[in-house]
Protein backbone atom coordinates (compact mmCIF):
# COMPACT_ATOMS: atom_id res chain seq x y z
CA UNK A 1 0.00 0.00 0.00
CA UNK A 2 1.05 3.88 -0.98
CA UNK A 3 0.48 5.61 2.30
CA UNK A 4 -0.52 8.70 1.36
CA UNK A 5 -2.85 7.96 -1.00
CA UNK A 6 -5.35 6.79 2.42
CA UNK A 7 -6.80 9.34 4.74
CA UNK A 8 -6.26 6.55 7.06
CA UNK A 9 -5.34 2.60 6.54
CA UNK A 10 -4.46 -0.61 8.33
CA UNK A 11 -1.73 -3.43 7.31
CA UNK A 12 -2.79 -6.77 9.10
CA UNK A 13 -4.71 -4.98 12.08
CA UNK A 14 -4.97 -7.97 14.48
CA UNK A 15 -6.72 -7.22 18.00
CA UNK A 16 -6.83 -10.13 20.29
CA UNK A 17 -9.19 -10.16 23.41
CA UNK A 18 -8.97 -12.63 26.46
CA UNK A 19 -6.50 -15.33 26.13
CA UNK A 20 -6.79 -19.76 26.10
CA UNK A 21 -10.36 -21.04 25.45
CA UNK A 22 -12.28 -17.37 26.19
CA UNK A 23 -9.72 -15.57 23.38
CA UNK A 24 -11.42 -13.70 21.37
CA UNK A 25 -9.91 -12.30 17.75
CA UNK A 26 -11.87 -9.36 17.25
CA UNK A 27 -9.62 -8.26 14.42
CA UNK A 28 -8.20 -11.11 12.54
CA UNK A 29 -5.55 -9.54 10.20
CA UNK A 30 -7.56 -6.54 8.35
CA UNK A 31 -5.79 -4.84 5.24
CA UNK A 32 -7.81 -1.93 4.33
CA UNK A 33 -7.64 1.67 2.99
CA UNK A 34 -9.96 4.49 3.24
CA UNK A 35 -9.34 7.46 0.45
CA UNK A 36 -9.21 11.10 0.79
CA UNK A 37 -12.24 12.73 0.29
CA UNK A 38 -14.79 9.76 0.28
CA UNK A 39 -17.53 8.76 2.27
CA UNK A 40 -17.01 5.10 3.59
CA UNK A 41 -18.81 2.67 5.55
CA UNK A 42 -17.81 -0.34 7.25
CA UNK A 43 -20.81 -2.92 8.04
CA UNK A 44 -21.67 -6.27 9.58
CA UNK A 45 -23.18 -8.91 11.99
CA UNK A 46 -23.18 -7.59 15.68
CA UNK A 47 -19.41 -8.84 16.91
CA UNK A 48 -17.93 -8.63 13.47
CA UNK A 49 -15.14 -6.24 14.62
CA UNK A 50 -16.63 -2.93 12.51
CA UNK A 51 -16.50 -0.97 16.13
CA UNK A 52 -13.11 -2.35 16.89
CA UNK A 53 -11.83 -1.57 13.35
CA UNK A 54 -13.19 1.72 13.74
CA UNK A 55 -11.67 2.71 17.09
CA UNK A 56 -8.33 1.00 16.49
CA UNK A 57 -7.99 3.12 13.19
CA UNK A 58 -8.81 6.20 15.24
CA UNK A 59 -6.47 5.80 18.12
CA UNK A 60 -8.99 4.73 20.51
CA UNK A 61 -7.93 1.28 21.02
CA UNK A 62 -4.35 -0.54 20.35
CA UNK A 63 -4.15 -3.36 18.13
CA UNK A 64 -2.19 -6.59 18.91
CA UNK A 65 -0.51 -6.94 16.39
CA UNK A 66 0.10 -5.06 12.43
CA UNK A 67 -0.34 -1.33 12.08
CA UNK A 68 -2.57 1.85 11.96
CA UNK A 69 -2.14 4.36 9.92
CA UNK A 70 -3.82 8.10 10.07
CA UNK A 71 -2.30 9.78 6.58
CA UNK A 72 1.85 8.64 7.06
CA UNK A 73 1.34 8.57 10.97
CA UNK A 74 2.18 5.11 12.39
CA UNK A 75 -0.11 4.92 15.52
CA UNK A 76 1.67 2.14 16.68
CA UNK A 77 4.43 4.04 17.70
CA UNK A 78 3.35 6.85 19.45
CA UNK A 79 3.42 7.78 22.76
CA UNK A 80 -0.01 8.14 24.53
CA UNK A 81 0.66 11.78 24.64
CA UNK A 82 1.27 11.86 20.51
CA UNK A 83 -2.40 9.99 19.94
CA UNK A 84 -4.32 12.69 22.67
CA UNK A 85 -2.54 15.14 20.33
CA UNK A 86 -3.15 13.24 16.84
CA UNK A 87 -7.10 12.66 18.08
CA UNK A 88 -7.11 16.31 18.96
CA UNK A 89 -5.42 18.10 15.84
CA UNK A 90 -6.62 15.71 12.51
CA UNK A 91 -9.49 13.79 13.48
CA UNK A 92 -13.10 13.72 14.22
CA UNK A 93 -15.52 12.22 15.88
CA UNK A 94 -19.25 11.75 16.26
CA UNK A 95 -21.20 9.29 18.04
CA UNK A 96 -24.39 7.31 18.39
CA UNK A 97 -24.54 9.14 21.63
CA UNK A 98 -24.34 13.13 20.92
CA UNK A 99 -22.01 13.91 23.64
CA UNK A 100 -22.75 17.33 24.76
CA UNK A 101 -21.60 19.67 27.12
CA UNK A 102 -25.00 19.92 28.63
CA UNK A 103 -24.06 23.55 30.31
CA UNK A 104 -22.38 25.02 27.22
CA UNK A 105 -24.26 26.74 24.16
CA UNK A 106 -24.43 24.73 20.95
CA UNK A 107 -21.64 27.45 19.38
CA UNK A 108 -19.56 26.83 22.55
CA UNK A 109 -19.79 23.21 22.01
CA UNK A 110 -19.21 23.19 18.46
CA UNK A 111 -15.71 25.43 19.47
CA UNK A 112 -15.11 22.95 22.12
CA UNK A 113 -12.18 20.89 20.74
CA UNK A 114 -10.69 24.84 19.49
CA UNK A 115 -10.73 25.57 22.77
CA UNK A 116 -9.21 22.89 24.57
CA UNK A 117 -6.22 23.41 22.09
CA UNK A 118 -5.88 26.97 22.43
CA UNK A 119 -6.54 27.76 18.52
CA UNK A 120 -8.36 30.45 16.82
CA UNK A 121 -11.45 29.03 14.22
CA UNK A 122 -11.10 29.62 10.94
CA UNK A 123 -14.15 31.84 11.05
CA UNK A 124 -14.66 31.75 7.23
CA UNK A 125 -14.96 27.42 7.56
CA UNK A 126 -17.30 27.87 10.28
CA UNK A 127 -19.31 29.98 9.09
CA UNK A 128 -19.80 27.27 5.95
CA UNK A 129 -20.33 24.29 8.46
CA UNK A 130 -22.70 26.00 10.63
CA UNK A 131 -24.79 27.75 7.70
CA UNK A 132 -24.58 24.01 5.48
CA UNK A 133 -25.62 22.01 9.04
CA UNK A 134 -28.44 24.70 9.29
CA UNK A 135 -28.37 25.94 12.82
CA UNK A 136 -27.54 29.57 12.39
CA UNK A 137 -30.78 30.61 14.01
CA UNK A 138 -30.08 27.70 17.28
CA UNK A 139 -26.26 28.77 18.66
CA UNK A 140 -26.82 30.44 21.90
CA UNK A 141 -29.21 27.43 22.57
CA UNK A 142 -28.08 24.49 24.89
CA UNK A 143 -28.74 21.01 24.02
CA UNK A 144 -31.90 20.88 26.44
CA UNK A 145 -33.11 23.31 24.15
CA UNK A 146 -32.60 21.42 21.24
CA UNK A 147 -34.15 17.96 19.22
CA UNK A 148 -32.51 15.13 18.79
CA UNK A 149 -31.60 16.06 15.43
CA UNK A 150 -30.54 19.53 16.06
CA UNK A 151 -27.79 17.77 19.18
CA UNK A 152 -26.45 15.61 16.36
CA UNK A 153 -26.46 18.37 14.07
CA UNK A 154 -24.53 20.06 16.50
CA UNK A 155 -22.10 17.35 17.34
CA UNK A 156 -21.44 16.70 13.28
CA UNK A 157 -19.86 20.29 13.53
CA UNK A 158 -18.22 19.83 16.13
CA UNK A 159 -16.54 17.18 14.33
CA UNK A 160 -15.89 19.52 11.38
CA UNK A 161 -15.15 22.55 12.88
CA UNK A 162 -11.37 22.04 13.33
CA UNK A 163 -11.23 20.47 9.36
CA UNK A 164 -9.66 17.13 10.37
CA UNK A 165 -7.98 15.29 8.17
CA UNK A 166 -10.84 12.39 8.88
CA UNK A 167 -13.80 12.18 10.59
CA UNK A 168 -14.82 8.68 12.55
CA UNK A 169 -18.85 8.52 12.49
CA UNK A 170 -19.78 5.14 14.55
CA UNK A 171 -23.73 4.65 14.50
CA UNK A 172 -24.01 8.75 14.10
CA UNK A 173 -27.96 8.13 13.50
CA UNK A 174 -28.61 5.24 16.16
CA UNK A 175 -30.36 7.65 18.13
CA UNK A 176 -32.33 9.49 15.81
CA UNK A 177 -36.09 9.24 14.12
CA UNK A 178 -35.77 8.48 10.20
CA UNK A 179 -36.36 12.19 9.33
CA UNK A 180 -33.38 12.95 11.70
CA UNK A 181 -31.62 10.47 10.48
CA UNK A 182 -32.02 11.62 6.67
CA UNK A 183 -30.91 14.92 7.33
CA UNK A 184 -27.40 14.01 9.56
CA UNK A 185 -26.54 11.57 6.59
CA UNK A 186 -27.60 14.24 4.00
CA UNK A 187 -25.33 16.99 6.04
CA UNK A 188 -22.71 13.99 5.69
CA UNK A 189 -23.04 13.77 1.97
CA UNK A 190 -22.52 17.32 1.90
CA UNK A 191 -19.74 17.80 3.79
CA UNK A 192 -17.95 15.10 1.63
CA UNK A 193 -19.05 15.98 -1.69
CA UNK A 194 -19.25 19.91 -1.45
CA UNK A 195 -16.64 20.45 1.43
CA UNK A 196 -14.11 17.78 0.60
CA UNK A 197 -14.41 16.45 4.02
CA UNK A 198 -13.66 12.52 4.47
CA UNK A 199 -15.58 10.22 6.96
CA UNK A 200 -15.48 6.72 7.84
CA UNK A 201 -18.88 5.80 9.36
CA UNK A 202 -19.88 2.08 11.81
CA UNK A 203 -23.68 1.89 10.87
CA UNK A 204 -25.97 -1.68 10.66
CA UNK A 205 -28.69 0.10 8.94
CA UNK A 206 -28.76 -0.38 4.84
CA UNK A 207 -30.41 3.08 4.40
CA UNK A 208 -27.71 5.17 6.20
CA UNK A 209 -24.71 3.31 3.58
CA UNK A 210 -26.81 3.86 0.84
CA UNK A 211 -24.94 7.97 1.29
CA UNK A 212 -21.59 6.42 1.22
CA UNK A 213 -19.34 5.96 -1.52
CA UNK A 214 -18.58 2.40 -0.51
CA UNK A 215 -19.33 -0.45 1.92
CA UNK A 216 -16.73 -2.85 3.25
CA UNK A 217 -18.08 -5.73 5.09
CA UNK A 218 -16.66 -7.44 7.83
CA UNK A 219 -17.26 -10.65 9.35
CA UNK A 220 -15.81 -12.78 12.07
CA UNK A 221 -13.15 -9.78 11.93
CA UNK A 222 -12.25 -10.12 8.31
CA UNK A 223 -12.96 -8.34 5.19
CA UNK A 224 -15.57 -10.28 3.23
CA UNK A 225 -16.66 -7.95 0.85
CA UNK A 226 -16.84 -5.09 -0.29
CA UNK A 227 -19.83 -2.93 -2.54
CA UNK A 228 -18.77 0.47 -4.53
CA UNK A 229 -21.97 3.16 -4.93
CA UNK A 230 -23.96 1.37 -3.03
CA UNK A 231 -27.94 1.67 -2.62
CA UNK A 232 -29.99 -0.11 -0.49
CA UNK A 233 -30.60 -2.80 -2.50
CA UNK A 234 -27.46 -3.60 -3.18
CA UNK A 235 -26.42 -3.33 0.72
CA UNK A 236 -29.50 -5.36 1.42
CA UNK A 237 -28.32 -8.14 -0.99
CA UNK A 238 -24.78 -8.29 0.54
CA UNK A 239 -26.30 -8.35 4.05
CA UNK A 240 -28.45 -11.12 2.64
CA UNK A 241 -25.25 -13.17 1.06
CA UNK A 242 -23.40 -13.31 4.34
CA UNK A 243 -26.13 -14.42 6.29
CA UNK A 244 -26.97 -10.71 8.15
Amino acid sequence: MVATTYAAHTDTATKVYGSGETQVRALDGVTVGFDRGRFSTIMGPSGSGKSTLMHCIAGLDKLTSGATFVADVDLTKLSEKQLTELRRDRIGFVFQAFNLIPTLTAIENITLPMSLARREPDRDWLDAVIAAVGLADRLKHRPNELSGGQQQRVAVARALASRPEIIFADEPTGNLDSHSSGEILAFMRHAVSDLGQTIVMVTHDANAASYSDRVVFLADGRIVNEVHEPTTEKVLGAMHKMGA
